[in-house]
C-alpha cells in the first residue's frame, strides 16, 4: 500500500523521504499514535486477564522480546528486518533457554548467556551494517 512505502521509505531516511514528498512529520504522529493505541490496548488486554495493573508485570517477557527480535537481526535504529529474521531470532532464543534447562550449568547463568548472545547480535548487526553502508557509498563512487 502506499502507507506501507511511505512508512518504508521514512524507515530508511528521513530526508529522502521527505524530498520524496511524504509527510514526513505527519507520518511520524500518526504512527507513535497508531503504537501508543496498540500498547494501550495491550495493557487494558494484560490488566482484564491478569485482574491487576502493574508497571512491572511481564517485564522479563519484555525483555525477551526484544532480544529475540534484535538476535534476528532487526537493527536498533530501524530501518531494516524481516518477519522470517524475527522468527528464526525467537526460535533460537527459546532453543537456548531451553538447552540452558537440561545442562548442568547453573540456571542463574541462563541470563548471562543470553546477554552475551544480545552483546555478539548488536555488535554483528553493527557490523553488517557499517559494511552495507560503505558498500553503497563505495558503489555511488
Amino acid at each position: 500500500s502506499p502507507w506501507g512505502n511511505w512508512i518504508f521509505a521514512l524507515g530508511g531516511d528521513k530526508e529522502s523521504a521527505r524530498n520524496a514528498g511524504i509527510p514526513v512529520n505527519r507520518l511520524k504522529i500518526g504512527l507513535f499514535v497508531l503504537a501508543s493505541t496498540a500498547a494501550a490496548l495491550s495493557g487494558v488486554c494484560e490488566a482484564v486477564l491478569s485482574n491487576s495493573a502493574s508497571t512491572t508485570t511481564n517485564f522479563a517477557l519484555i525483555f525477551n522480546t526484544i532480544i529475540a527480535v534484535v538476535i534476528g537481526g532487526v537493527l536498533l535504529t530501524g530501518g531494516f528486518g524481516t518477519v522470517a529474521g524475527i522468527f528464526f531470532g525467537t526460535a533460537t532464543l527459546a532453543i537456548v533457554q531451553q538447552g540452558i534447562g537440561y545442562t548442568p550449568f547453573d540456571r542463574n547463568l541462563s541470563s548471562l548467556i543470553i546477554g552475551v548472545m544480545l552483546l555478539i547480535a548488536v555488535l554483528m548487526n553493527d557490523t553488517i551494517r557499517k559494511m552495507a553502508t560503505s558498500m553503497s557509498t563505495s558503489k555511488k563512487k
